[in-house]
């Protein structure tokens, strides 16, 4: 390649090769020229217009136009690659990104006339029916800051909130709730020999406040989601009714069957295949709605120091109450394992 390259400028001609896409190419430009010229050669053999050209020199870096006086024959002996879209490459391209744009037009208006062609009620979203869901609502959702993993309980009650078919049923008895918020699971729990009383739920001023248990005993687990929606079905139907009469639990499983006739998530169930959620003895719904921060007492679901009195006591009484029945309870069950000695 010396020898081939003296005799090239012997007769005032240097050969530069180069790389281009992979392929080798040779120029033969004046030994007196400049890079300026190379580029106007590669331009006239290979169609590359001059200012997308750029030259990867070994030692030397990158050059691109304007390429100035450098000596072309400072690129001899070293390695040159070639960075460069032809002409045609350049209106192929153009082709191609016309081609797409047209397409994507097209696509796009075939949705548009798809959309227009949509039922009205699939169109746009029925603004009566927004304006109640923003009215028959929980307009505040709480959990305990205190307890851990409380975005997971804002979670829950944020799915609940959306339950399609809570919505439903808020709609349709035109229930709106101040505040939705979870409950300690230390508080409202009673254990004595018989067993444990958990209350589950709790509506004060018929919808001012309404408290869910959602955590198991030891905080960090969390209770079947559809036992709290029935929950809440319970507690919202003390909106309307604070004792658990004959009205209530009529009203009680009303709002159950259309909550689970309206869950389209869940594919809902046919009302012969409702299951109702009856309280046991051992787990309470509530013992009624709240009134001004005190219990009104309703019937089932307690201890029977709390569902014998009547009227309404505060928290602090029932709690006293509570205690004085277990220790009679004790002090009862002791009598009788002195007596059978």
């Amino acid at each position: 390649m010396a020898e081939q390259n003296e005799a090239s400028l012997e007769s005032n001609q240097i050969t530069i090769n180069f790389t281009h896409h992979g392929k080798q190419h040779e120029i033969n430009v004046e030994s007196s020229a400049t890079v300026a010229d190379l580029a106007s050669a590669i331009q006239d053999e290979l169609f590359i217009p001059i200012n997308n050209q750029k030259l990867m020199i070994s030692k030397l870096g990158l050059l691109k136009a304007p390429f100035g006086d450098r000596p072309v024959s400072d690129l001899l002996d070293r390695k040159v690659t070639l960075i460069g879209t032809s002409s045609e490459e350049i209106a192929s391209l153009a082709a191609a990104s016309q081609h797409a744009a047209k397409r994507d037009a097209d696509r796009e208006a075939h949705l548009a006339s798809a959309r227009r062609n949509l039922p009205k009620a699939y169109s746009s979203r029925d603004p009566k029916r927004a304006q109640e869901d923003n009215t028959y609502t929980f307009m505040t959702l709480r959990p305990l800051l205190n307890l851990p993993n409380s975005q997971r309980s804002l979670a829950f009650l944020e799915r609940l909130k959306a339950d399609p078919g809570i919505r439903a049923a808020m709609r349709a008895h035109k229930f709106s709730v101040g505040l939705l918020t979870e409950m300690d699971p230390l508080s409202y729990t009673e254990s004595s020999h018989e067993g444990t009383t958990r209350i589950l739920g709790l509506n004060r001023n018929k919808g001012e406040v309404i408290e869910l248990r959602l955590r198991t005993d030891a905080y960090d687990g969390y209770r079947d989601y559809k036992t709290i929606r029935r929950t809440l079905c319970h507690e919202l139907t003390h909106n309307v009714h604070s004792d658990h009469d004959r009205k209530f639990w009529d009203l009680c499983h009303q709002i159950e069957r259309e909550v689970e006739k309206a869950d389209w998530k869940s594919g809902g169930r046919s009302v012969g295949e409702l299951e109702h959620y009856e309280p046991s003895e051992e787990i309470a719904y509530d013992h009624g709605g709240w009134t001004g921060g005190e219990f009104v007492l309703g019937g089932g679901g307690g201890t029977p120091a709390m569902s014998a009195s009547s009227g309404a006591l505060s928290r602090r009484e029932i709690i006293a109450k509570a205690a004085e029945e277990r220790m009679k309870k004790q002090k009862q069950a002791e009598e009788e394992a002195k007596g059978d000695r």
